[in-house]
């Protein structure tokens, strides 16, 4: 199989990890949180809401990060 997959295009495996991807994405429910997640998730989200600064704008952000590239 790793050969089949290696003799594809690159366009194509991009294509089909992204369809993976997409699919477990969908099926997420099926896949329970642990007790540890849940507590880091609830201690990301306590400092989100004690904290006054709420983010910044998704495009000052990409350009950050584009000048970083």
């Amino acid at each position: 199989m790793t050969a089949y997959l290696r003799n594809l295009p690159i366009e194509e495996r991009i294509r089909l990890v992204e369809d993976i991807w997409d699919s477990i994405a969908t099926d997420q429910a099926a896949l329970p949180l642990t007790d540890e997640q849940k507590e880091e998730l609830d201690r990301r989200l306590n400092v989100y809401e004690s904290d006054g600064h709420k983010g910044r704008l998704v495009g000052k952000a990409i350009a950050d990060i584009r000048k970083r590239l």
